[in-house]
Parts: structure tokens; sequence; C-alpha cells
């Protein structure tokens, strides 16, 4: 379980996307910072609570998630990048986790000038080639939802680094749902991921109202099955 737990905090942060209004001027999407807290559950029952922040300090942006299952788990992620004409240029990511007495640590640091990025997971250390528009797995789930913003369509594809290299990631629409949370109601686009191996499935539901963020989020892994949904929101409605 605790190991199928932190794949799920990966994913739930990597993926989320989102369904614009052509007929809206493009500064409407601008990105902005928000702050946005969850409920988490395994296999039906609540465990613990995650947040999203997004904060900036001039064009500088740094996205932090953080989750806890009681005193099982708990998982922090950070992404440092800069944002320029709708794309994001990846700096940093790191994350620590941590299940019962075990800790985990992964750093990545991109240099586009050197075309290289490293990285290293707990005493595992790699580099590999660096590639433009490469992104880390959190924001990666901030620049899907900035592209349909932008123009309503997906980029046919999204290059994800992670430690051992850059993967490529594909992001499927499909149709609206309403979704109700302690936050409220919300009308969604639907999201899905798609996964290499037929047993996993996983769903987002991303709400217009509150700048396209995701208010529920549903993995499902074989026997086991995990989710997030929105208990709080500060930041961009629209």
């Amino acid at each position: 379980m605790t190991n199928k737990f932190t794949k799920f905090l990966s994913i739930a942060t990597v993926t989320s996307a989102t369904l614009a209004c052509a007929s809206f001027f493009s500064h409407a999407y601008a990105m902005a910072p928000f702050q946005a807290s969850y409920q988490f559950s395994y296999n039906n029952k609540n465990l613990g609570s995650a947040t999203r922040t997004l904060s900036q300090q001039g064009n500088n942006w740094t996205y932090k998630f953080v989750a806890k299952a009681g005193g099982i788990a708990s998982a922090s992620e950070t992404s440092q990048f800069a944002f320029s004409d709708n794309k994001i240029t990846s700096q940093k990511f790191s994350r620590t986790s941590k299940i019962l007495v075990h800790n985990n640590t992964m750093n990545i640091n991109f240099n586009p000038s050197a075309k290289v990025i490293n990285t290293q997971k707990d005493d595992k250390k790699r580099s590999f080639a660096w590639q433009a528009g490469v992104l880390d797995e959190l924001n990666a789930e901030l620049q899907v939802r900035e592209d349909l913003k932008k123009g309503n369509t997906l980029q046919p594809r999204y290059y994800i680094s992670d430690a051992k290299g850059v993967d490529e990631r594909r992001f499927i629409k499909q149709g609206t749902e309403s979704i109700k949370t302690s936050y409220g109601t919300f009308n969604t686009i639907k999201v899905v991921l798609q996964h290499s191996k037929p047993e996993r499935n996983t769903v987002f539901w991303l709400a217009p109202k509150l700048d396209y963020l995701p208010v529920k989020v549903t993995h499902n892994d074989g026997k086991s099955s995990y989710g997030l949904l929105l208990t709080g929101y500060s930041g961009k409605t629209n």
C-alpha cells in the first residue's frame, strides 16, 4: 500500500487539464498564484489531506504539493520555474517522502545552457540530455492548464523528466461532469491520463470556475484505488 501511495502522489501532481472559451482575451487566462486543499482517500477511506500552492516573485514561480496520510506517510514536492509566452521553463524540482520509518529524496536540476539535466534519487546520480520544453512531474500540470486556456487544445505529447530520464506523456479530454465537494459543486472537464499498463486508470475533473483547478482526482491500480477531493480554495475565479 505504501509504495502505491507514493506513486499516486506523483500522478496526482503531474496531471490536470482544462477547457477554455475562445471568446475570452488571453490575458484573462494568465497564470495566477493560488492555494488549494484536498482530502486524500485510499480504497474509499479518508486517510489524510493534501495542498497545492503556487507563488510568484517576478518571473520566478514556485509550485508546491504537500500530502499527509496520518502517521503512515507524507510527501512534499517543489517545482521552481520561469514562465513566459505561455511556456514553462523548468529550473529545479525536489521531492521528499516518508513512509513509516523509510525516507526517500529526489532532486532534478535543469541546465539548458549546458543542454543537460542532472538528477539524484537517494544516492543514485544520473545525467542526460536536456530538450526544449521539458517539464517536471509537478509543473507539467500547470503547462497543460495554460495550453488549454490559451487555445482549447493540448499538445500531442508532453516531455516530463524524472530521475531516470525524459518520458513522453499524453492527456485526453473526455466530456464534462458535475462534481460535488465540501467546498461546493462544480461543472468540470473530465481528463484522462493515458497509461501503458491496462490495469491503471487515472481521471481528473477540472473546474473552469476555479481557473481550471482539479477539484477531483482518482487513480485505480489493480485492486487499489486513490482519490483527491477539493476541500478549500483561495485564488483566481472566472
